[in-house]
């Protein structure tokens, strides 16, 4: 798969600078792509200088940490001002160079990725070949709030989790259904129930840790339930004593409608694809709720879970990268429940937007501070831009191309959405592929580039300016849907 994934990544280049080419011969478009592939070619140098008898995550970039945070966010800006000035001595509109730019900073975001990420790949295939020489203690904690229609098969698919040393602990947070009383059936099974006052996940959290005994946390969300082999690939990666957290690979369980698998599509190509390229480093920034762990001693030593964002997997990555930990991820697989409605996405989404900019605020500091790292470096850079300038730039983007049509420039439109959609597949294919997962959901694609996305960023910049005005945000929960089948599942789950 690796060596198939190289060949396909290099055809795909090749294959799209002709396509740009015969599509739109114009230098402007090859600027787009020369500057793309010159920006992508920092992070493959920095890859190849690592020592070949070590586990590439200890590898760091050589650039300056400022002048490589500075580099990184103003790519945009520095494409869009390279087209602006051509622009200027030439036909072009400024919508069309808009267009243009939005293409060059996509281009270098596919280049940056999809060789990191097959990269990983190779490492995590020879990883899960190697033997588990100990199995330290692992305790599951799985905090729950009203989760009766699901909490029975959570805690089932970890009892039936391949691992021999599991402390699994159930926090009922103030439930006001049965999931007290279902969760305590298992009681003579060896699970610990316990049950406090309503307090939010980060106290449930928290509180379960005291009562916690092994080496290892791992958290599941109540509505996941994780594959049989998860725990063992967690505790692989974290014989490596430099590992402070492992994120796991989340799936979407019940792919039922077109909402559905657009998430589905999404966490695979956006989420799983740049996880892994951020794992070449270390420094992945979300250990995610429904299947991620951590060291226990890492966590009391960065001051537990805190009450100030509505994400706290992400603020708590963020403080175990602050504090010098790297953070990998594994091929350890959960699968979760999707919203299967437009008002139950809006309720995810806004908690987890608000939640990831209150994060990006409270440790800003790590945007101008060498001392961080490759979290100053790259990831907290990265973060930043995808969940602010991303999705200003792709509202920006589609009211250009409206403004274009109506100017007349509707077969530059059309040309342009073409190849962003033609690339969106493209890179879905690739990102199925490497995940060994069902290729059907490649023709959902389309939507990655227009419809579901703009639909996202909507939901994100309602959340950043809900955030900014101070405007009181709450957790927000969908509503459950009862497991009554077994999850859909690649060959390797």
């Amino acid at each position: 798969m690796v060596k198939k994934g190289t060949i396909l990544t290099t055809a795909l280049i090749v294959a799209t600078a002709g396509l740009i080419y015969l599509i739109l011969p114009e230098i402007t478009t090859l600027i787009c792509f020369a500057l793309a592939l010159l920006g992508a070619s920092y992070f493959w140098i920095s890859v190849a200088r690592k020592r070949q008898d070590e586990r590439v995550t200890t590898t760091r970039p050589h650039l300056a940490p400022s002048v490589f945070s500075v580099f990184l966010m103003v790519i945009p800006v520095l494409f869009a001002g390279i087209l602006l000035f051509y622009g200027v001595f030439s036909s072009m509109s400024i919508i069309v160079i808009i267009l243009l730019s939005s293409l060059a900073v996509a281009f270098f975001y596919y280049f940056m990725t999809l060789p990191l990420a097959i990269y990983n790949k190779s490492l995590e295939v020879k990883l899960s070949r190697r033997p588990l020489t100990s199995y330290p203690v692992i305790s599951v904690l799985v905090p729950a709030y009203n989760e009766e229609t699901c909490i029975a098969r959570t805690i089932e698919t970890i009892l039936d989790a391949d691992y021999p040393h599991k402390d699994i602990i159930v926090i009922d947070d103030g439930s006001t259904d049965k999931t007290y009383d279902i969760a305590i059936r298992y009681k003579n099974m060896g699970i610990k129930v316990l049950r406090r006052p309503n307090g939010g996940k980060f106290a449930a959290l928290n509180y379960g840790l005291l009562f916690a005994r092994g080496e290892i946390i791992v958290i599941v969300d109540a509505d996941s339930l994780i594959a049989r082999n998860a725990l063992k690939e967690i505790a692989k990666n974290f014989q490596d004593k430099r590992a402070f957290g492992v994120a796991g690979n989340i799936k979407v369980w019940n792919r039922t409608n077109l909402l559905t698998k657009c998430q589905a599509l999404e966490y695979i190509v956006g989420i799983n694809i740049f996880r892994r390229a951020f794992d070449v480093f270390g420094v992945v920034s979300i250990v995610p709720g429904a299947l991620g762990a951590f060291r226990k001693d890492v966590v009391e030593k960065s001051g537990f879970y805190d009450p100030y964002t509505l994400t706290e997997d992400f603020d708590i990555t963020i403080k175990i990268l602050k504090a010098g930990g790297i953070v990998q991820s594994c091929d350890a697989r959960a699968y979760t429940q999707a919203p299967p409605t437009l008002k139950d996405l809006y309720l995810q989404r806004m908690r987890w937007y608000r939640g990831n900019f209150q994060t990006i605020l409270r440790h800003l500091d790590a945007l101008v501070n060498p001392r961080f790292g490759a979290l100053h470096r790259l990831a907290f850079p990265w973060a930043l831009f995808s969940m602010v300038a991303v999705p200003l730039g792709g509202i920006v983007a589609i009211i250009s191309a409206i403004l274009a049509i109506m100017a007349g420039q509707w077969l530059e439109v059309v040309y342009m959405l073409g190849l962003f959609m033609l690339l969106q597949f493209w890179m879905s294919v690739f990102a199925l592929q490497l995940d060994d997962e069902d290729l059907k959901l490649a023709i959902y694609s389309p939507l990655l580039v227009i419809g579901y996305k703009h639909i996202c960023d909507f939901f994100t910049i309602k959340s950043i300016l809900d955030v900014l005005t101070k405007r009181k945000v709450t957790w927000t929960r969908v509503k459950r849907i009862e497991f009554k089948a077994e999850p859909v599942k690649s060959s390797k789950a």
